[in-house]
């Protein structure tokens, strides 16, 4: 698959807001705590940003086969709260494009791996995302998928 390069990084017109993006969180984010203490709560084991994994998911139930990603509105594309920035739209455009590339990507390989692959945005109720995790972990039963364990 070819790999489309983005232009330069635009300057940015405004440095605050370009400190603010700095500073913003990859993993470990609110959401991501959230439904890992729902999880945990309803009685499963939870593994965060697991690095042997594909995308490293944010949530891994191991025993269930289950990756869990608690993707961002604004870096994700979120069909319902993405609000492209006014400027360098061009740009940051093709930035979330590529995200949701990768993302596919990601999923598409775990899934190929025998993993269960669920998406959470990140303003979903961390209790509802927590009953669609426990509902396909109950589908799924306790298995976990083939191919070596990531360390």
């Amino acid at each position: 698959m070819a790999r489309t390069t983005l232009p330069v990084r635009p300057v940015p017109r405004d440095e605050g807001v370009a400190a603010r993006m700095r500073k913003q969180a990859t993993s470990g984010t609110k959401p991501e705590r959230e439904l890992a203490e729902q999880l945990v709560r309803r009685g499963f084991k939870v593994e965060q940003n697991v690095r042997g994994l594909p995308g490293s998911p944010d949530l891994v139930l191991p025993a269930r086969g289950i990756a869990v990603f608690v993707h961002g509105c604004f870096w994700h594309g979120c069909p319902r709260h993405h609000k492209p920035p006014k400027h360098n739209r061009r740009w940051w455009k093709q930035k979330i494009e590529r995200n949701r590339a990768r993302d596919r990507r990601r999923a598409a390989q775990l899934r190929r791996r025998g993993w269960s692959v669920l998406t959470v945005w990140e303003h979903t109720d961390p209790a509802a995302a927590a009953s669609r995790v426990q509902r396909v972990a109950r589908a799924r039963g306790r298995r976990r998928p083939g191919g070596p364990r990531p360390n």
